[in-house]
């Protein structure tokens, strides 16, 4: 029956059920009988754009360079609360370093992998919980991806996505601005989104204030918030993403955006006030379901932490952080007889090496509590097996080695724990635990301070470093 379509129309439907390659193949056939074919063209434009679409308003990746040779700096030292750059300051009130376990960038774990922290897979639903929300998700579509009627949007989508080539894209965004007579406010997004990933922030920043005065959407109040994001100006973010919400209450994209720059600022009571008001919106939102039961987890709610994770479990996501977390959560509520049949899913389920050494890193903590440290030494050495840069599972065996007294050992991997993550106080403070306990102080002193540095608030480490002054004071 399908011989007998119409090429065209059978063209469309199998861009409508996501068959994009073969969409683009009949398009293709179409225009070879007849080049001119404006519909032919717009079609197999989109769906080679379909096939490697991301939603550009969540994705961005930084890379090294954007890192390291970043001259948009506003200020070299920022007050508090004002930068995203300043890591592990905690002046909220919420759960703190001690108890919450921070990313190698200095910032508390969310409970949520979002874009430009790890890639993961896109397109099944068991990824969304550390994927991006990209064109595959449940992202309804915006004004950005309904708009293909004419073959000039569809080129300029065609060679912004698929040919990735963003200097031609301008080009023809600013010709078709001009065209317009610079009262379209589509084409003033487009030439934003090439001037943002080209890195000219400040012309992008133009460009969408300039759309949204024409025309206020909300994808436009996204773009801009993410030029502010990379300005490292997280208060205007919030104040814009407030705007946005005056005029599209109850926006879920707007509040979740509020909530990951409060989360990025440490300020996780706010963040989870809001990813709550997320789910007054959209009661099935993963990421805000996610982070919530990750807040109650730390916050030493595990009992209300595991009500979360099964309400992602039936929502139908099945992977191996789920169960990783679910497993921690019934430990730490002495739910024992789920405790083990979780962690054997997760490790099951584990995608790649880097899971499955946080499953077993975790089993090691569920070892540990209860008394088997054989148990818990196999289990922190089978996670360096499988990830070897695991700073906490080189942390954990050194305590194991310094309580047999093997204190070289326990030396040596906490310097690797320490070379790996920064950022964390545990490695630098059993450092200077065990060297004031071996009559090393000068390395204990040294080490004391970066443990200082890393968490100023541990009461542990103020009393270690004025144990030391005094005993230099006697010297």
């Amino acid at each position: 029956m399908s011989s007998e379509m119409e090429p065209l129309l059978l063209a469309w439907s199998y861009f409508r059920r996501r068959k994009f390659q073969l969409c683009a193949d009949l398009c293709t056939q179409m225009l070879e009988k007849s080049p001119y074919d404006q519909a032919a063209w717009i079609l197999k434009a989109r769906a080679l754009t379909e096939m490697i679409y991301i939603d550009e308003i969540d994705v961005d990746q930084e890379g090294i360079a954007e890192m390291m040779l970043d001259e948009n700096a506003i200020a070299q030292v920022p007050r508090p609360g004002t930068s995203l750059k300043l890591p592990g300051t905690n002046q909220t009130g919420g759960p703190s370093q001690a108890v919450r376990p921070i990313t190698q960038a200095g910032r508390p774990i969310t409970g949520f992998l979002r874009p430009s922290t790890q890639s993961g897979r896109p397109g099944t639903m068991e990824q969304a919980i550390r994927t991006p929300r990209t064109a595959y998700t449940a992202r309804p579509i915006t004004s950005s991806s309904g708009r293909f009627v004419r073959l000039g949007t569809a080129l300029f989508e065609y060679i912004f996505h698929h040919e990735n080539d963003v200097k031609t894209a301008l080009d023809l965004a600013a010709l078709s601005t001009e065209h317009s007579q610079y009262k379209d406010w589509w084409w003033k997004v487009q030439i934003g989104k090439c001037y943002y990933r080209l890195g000219m922030y400040r012309e992008a920043e133009k460009q969408f204030k300039s759309a949204l005065k024409q025309q206020e959407m909300v994808d436009t109040f996204l773009y801009l918030a993410k030029v502010y994001v990379s300005l490292d100006q997280p208060v205007t973010a919030l104040n814009l993403f407030k705007q946005g919400l005056d005029k599209f209450p109850g926006e879920v994209t707007l509040l979740c955006g509020i909530a990951r720059i409060y989360g990025e600022m440490n300020n996780m009571s706010s963040a989870a006030e809001y990813y709550k008001e997320v789910l007054k919106q959209d009661n099935t939102h993963v990421e805000a379901i996610a982070c919530i039961g990750s807040n109650h987890f730390y916050s030493d709610q595990p009992e209300i932490a595991l009500r979360f994770y099964r309400r992602l479990l039936q929502m139908g996501i099945y992977n191996g952080q789920l169960f990783n977390n679910l497993g921690l959560c019934c430990f730490y509520a002495q739910q024992y007889d789920m405790t083990l049949t979780s962690f054997e899913r997760a490790l099951s389920l584990a995608e790649n090496e880097e899971e499955a050494a946080d499953v077993w890193y975790n089993l090691g903590h569920v070892a540990v509590g209860i008394g088997d440290t054989n148990l818990a030494h196999q289990c922190f050495r089978l996670a360096l097996v499988n990830n070897n840069h695991h700073a906490e599972a080189y942390n954990n065996l050194a305590v194991l080695e310094m309580r047999k007294g093997h204190v070289e050992q326990a030396r040596a991997l906490l310097e690797t724990a320490s070379s790996l993550a920064p950022h964390m106080y545990e490695p630098h403070f059993n450092f200077a635990t065990i060297s004031d306990k071996i009559g090393d102080l000068q390395r204990s002193y040294v080490a004391v301070q970066k443990s200082e540095a890393a968490f100023p608030d541990h009461v542990d480490t103020q009393h270690l470093i004025k144990q030391l002054r005094q005993h230099f004071a006697m010297l």
